[in-house]
């Protein structure tokens, strides 16, 4: 077995203040890297909540499901019922539609992710599936598709319901979703305002309810949330350059709480831990040396993009290593494991990827094969 070590230095000064947990005020919180799902902080995250308005990041997911598979336009157009009207005139944040309005999907989508607007989820809960019992369906469908195992969805705006229950760790890996695999329809979340041209009466230009929005520190996204049992709660994301890190907690006391709390959080992650790839899906990362085959080299990667995250005090600690039966025998098929590459933190693993030929390798033929050999036992390795 040949093991080959590629050690990384990265000499830091660090203060020991740098890496004082956060103490979030919050019931409940979590805070996780983007592109390599590490959690760099946790505060009960599978503590149940009520997600109240964090619930409209299902709705939009849902709707934009539809749409990227061509079974939605946003120009189509849906009917306002009663039902809807009705919870613009209850007091809740509202889009300000009318009965027998005839609102557009792009226009229903703006109101409940800019405005925040609970007649509106209804109004493309119903268009869409009938009901919003039948859209609740599908939220739930799509819930357990993604991995939120602790969720139950019962309407489409998260009005109080002692059934419409999440955790933080839930909200977060649907935030993740979210912005991973939509992510044009994403760029509504950093919308700041929307102007509804409403029928009978003067235009309603509403603010973005997410307050991080405004603060210009790079977070684009993506959902407030509030109830009287719940108080209030946030998801956020920031993006600094390549990396991304995603924000979820619920049980602030105020609303000013909800803004810094959550602010400190997603810059904690950045200050305190670094994100590095490991690789990316088919692209070449080692050139592994072969026996008797048509090349004398053979390349392999990952199936998968690979990154881990690591608290920054432990880098100058970092190291990686290759490990291989080698040479490699030919032949060998495409996509054959053939290595393996450990991440190790001191002397912890943790990563251990699989790496795979992303090409084949022929064997020589006899008469080749048969010098080659004979080549080795007198000269040594050739």
């Amino acid at each position: 077995m040949n093991k080959i070590f590629i050690f990384i230095f990265l000499y830091v000064s660090l203060s020991l203040n740098l890496f004082a947990n956060p103490n979030i005020q919050a019931r409940t919180a979590i805070l996780i890297d983007y592109h390599s799902d590490e959690v760099l902080y946790e505060l009960d995250p599978d503590t149940q909540i009520y997600p109240a308005s964090m619930t409209k990041i299902m709705t939009a997911i849902v709707a934009f499901d539809l749409l990227k598979k061509n079974k939605l336009s946003l120009d189509d157009k849906f009917t306002i019922s009663e039902n809807a009207w009705r919870l613009s005139q209850a007091g809740y944040s509202s889009m300000f539609i009318m009965i027998n309005d005839q609102v557009s999907v792009e226009n229903l989508l703006k109101g409940i992710i800019i405005a925040s607007g609970n007649d509106a989820c209804v109004a493309l809960a119903e268009g869409i599936a009938g009901s919003e019992s039948n859209f609740a369906d599908m939220m739930n469908e799509k819930a357990g598709e993604i991995g939120m195992t602790s969720t139950n969805f019962t309407n489409s705006s998260g009005i109080n319901d002692p059934d419409n229950v999440s955790t933080a760790r839930d909200i977060a890996i649907m935030s993740k979703y979210l912005i991973k695999n939509y992510p044009i329809f994403y760029e509504l979340f950093a919308e700041k305002t929307f102007t509804w041209e409403r029928t009978g009466g003067e235009p309603i230009k509403q603010g973005n309810r997410n307050p991080l929005l405004y603060k210009n520190v790079g977070v684009d996204g993506v959902k407030t949330g509030y109830l009287a049992v719940e108080k209030y709660s946030l998801a956020s994301t920031m993006k600094k350059r390549d990396r991304r890190v995603i924000a979820v907690a619920s049980g602030f006391n105020t609303k000013n709480l909800r803004s810094t709390e959550s602010l400190k959080l997603l810059n904690w992650g950045f200050r305190n831990t670094n994100t590095f790839e490991i690789s990316k899906k088919n692209e070449t990362i080692f050139e592994l040396n072969t026996w008797l085959g048509t090349s004398n080299k053979i390349k392999v990667s990952t199936k998968e993009d690979y990154y881990f995250t690591i608290n920054k005090k432990d880098i100058s600690h970092l190291n990686v290593s290759l490990e291989y039966n080698g040479p490699i025998l030919a032949p060998v098929t495409k996509g054959a494991q053939i290595a393996t590459m450990i991440v190790k933190n001191k002397d912890e693993i943790i990563k251990s990827l699989p790496l795979y030929a992303i090409e084949d390798l022929q064997k020589v033929n006899f008469f080749k094969s048969l010098i080659t050999s004979l080549n080795y036992l007198i000269w040594g390795d050739v």
